[in-house]
């Protein structure tokens, strides 16, 4: 047994060798140690991934346990070097410990101080997936149960510098990312926040205090940049599977439930006039609540241009007042070059071979341009098979093109039973799904993925320190240590490798640490 907790403790099975891992850390520097828990990838190998809340583990013989130290200097630690020591001690049943094994480190807190995370300029965007987390609890959607777990969510996107907030305002906008195709399936449909009666004199009513409660628990803990908006725009759909728009006359696939209380009954709004009554209620409550500047109506990958057009433009009309955000993998809507898209967000492939055509469309919209990575591209990516580094290059790509931030579809999309099996679909390679895992306390496991990403985004804003500081030769410097392609079309051309493209040797990114 491997314990890293102060407790007591002995093997069910019998006498068992209980080994216990402590630090010693001298100065004003905090220490926190965890068991990293191991998941099944798709190809049935076992990743290092998950940072577990249990305090012990049984080791089987003959494997391999990560532990991860982390220790933690705050704004009122003095600079310098700082020692420490990793120690395993060793009993059996009554024996007294005895030190095993020992690992001496030193580090050096250098005199920055980064902002805190809401300040970051390193522009996040991890979309949330809300329901899912309501059914791991098992916790009534939008009761205070919910909400108190989705507060220790937030709590920790917050420590990422997570600027959006995610909010679906219809049902199954992705219709459950197609799982009824599966085999096995498992629930991935996400439902509206906002609720939604008819009178018996045929009158519409919305309750927004779901969907105000979600955005303000939201910017408690910083995260108060955006509001997206989900199921408005660009809905998904399989007429085929069932799946299609239920509203006459409407170009898009919007599905949203009412109560009618003259029949005592749940139906859809079926009719375009009352599906734009809907929207312009939405549009004013926004309004009124001074939001609007912060909503962004969101486009998740449209495929056809004369379609997504008429779609918009519809939208357009009903609720002139709304802003656009599109994420796409097909280069013919970069080029297309469409008015009034405030936020454009590319896959990586399309923003590495359209670089030019990015730059200049950043000129001309008057939000943000971002990247994202999803089930694709192999390389770089998030996933649990990917070398951990590349979730730290993640923010120094970022740097390298000049793009604001960066995006990913899901935080905590995970399957129906994901500590048991992660791995979900052979197209949906293992962590592109999340990228923490379902906590017993209420509250998320991170991930060693988590913690890159993190320390990526804390290189990014040192990087904004250092041209501040009129140090951008010394940036570019530890740029090109790190990214070694000329031109950004390099990272998918035939023939490349990975080291021909970018580092993953960590010193070639830590030598940015030393620059101060």
């Amino acid at each position: 047994m491997l314990t890293v907790g102060n407790d007591s403790l002995f093997w069910k099975g019998g006498p068992l060798t209980i080994a216990r891992i402590g630090v010693e850390m001298e100065g004003a520097i905090d220490v926190e140690v965890k068991i990293v828990g191991l998941v099944d990838d798709n190809n049935r190998t076992m990743k290092a991934d998950t940072l577990l809340d249990q305090s012990h583990i049984f080791v089987k013989k003959r494997t391999v346990q990560p532990i991860w130290v982390e220790c933690h200097a705050s704004p009122d630690t003095p600079p310098g070097r700082y020692e420490g020591t990793v120690k395993m001690f060793a009993r059996m049943l009554f024996e007294d410990e005895r030190e095993v094994a020992k690992c001496s480190f030193s580090l050096v807190v250098k005199p920055y101080t980064l902002p805190e995370p809401k300040d970051y300029k390193f522009y996040l965007d991890l979309w949330q997936h809300h329901c899912n987390i309501a059914r791991k609890y098992n916790m009534p959607l939008w009761s205070d149960g919910h909400f108190t777990v989705l507060n220790e969510y937030f709590q920790s996107m917050g420590q990422l510098g997570q600027k959006a907030v995610s909010c679906v305002v219809s049902d199954i906008p992705w219709i459950g990312q197609s799982s009824f195709m599966d085999p096995e399936p498992s629930d991935l449909f996400e439902y509206s926040i906002i609720g939604v009666e008819r009178d018996i004199d045929g009158a519409f009513h919305y309750d927004y205090s779901s969907l105000d409660r979600l955005i303000e628990l939201a910017e408690s803990q910083g995260i108060d940049q955006e509001i997206e908006v989900f199921g408005l725009l660009n809905v998904w759909q399989d007429p085929a599977a069932g799946y299609g728009g239920v509203v006459e006359d409407y170009p898009d696939g919007m599905r949203v439930r009412y109560f009618d209380k003259r029949s005592q009954r749940y139906c859809f709004i079926r009719h375009f006039d009352h599906i734009s009554h809907y929207v312009k209620s939405l549009e004013a409550h926004f309004i009124d609540k001074g939001w609007i500047d912060k909503v962004r109506v969101l486009a998740d990958e449209p495929a056809d241009m004369t379609e997504f057009l008429n779609r918009l433009n519809t939208l357009r009309s009903i609720a002139p007042s709304f802003k656009y955000k599109i994420a796409v993998n097909h280069a013919e809507f970069i080029r297309a070059g469409i008015e009034g898209i405030c936020d454009f967000v590319p896959i990586i492939v399309c923003a590495a071979n359209e670089y030019e055509k990015m730059q200049e469309l950043r000129d001309r919209i008057s939000g943000r341009l971002l990247y994202y990575v999803c089930c694709g591209p192999q390389r770089p990516n998030t996933f649990v098979s990917s070398p951990p580094l590349e979730s730290r290059l993640i923010a120094w790509l970022t740097e390298k093109l000049q793009y604001d931030g960066f995006l990913r579809w899901s935080y905590t999309a995970w399957p129906d039973d994901p500590l048991r099996q992660i791995s979900y679909r052979a197209s949906l390679p293992t962590g592109d799904m999340h990228f923490v895992y379902p906590g017993a306390s209420g509250k998320p496991m991170l991930s060693l993925r988590y913690k890159w990403l993190q320390r990526g985004i804390r290189d990014f804003e040192f990087m904004q320190l250092l041209k501040a500081e009129g140090r951008a030769e010394a940036v570019t410097q530890a740029l090109n240590d790190v990214i070694r392609f000329t031109h950004p079309s390099e990272l998918y051309a035939p023939g490349k490798e990975i080291g021909d493209l970018y580092s993953l040797n960590e010193s070639d990114y830590d030598r940015l640490l030393h620059l101060s």
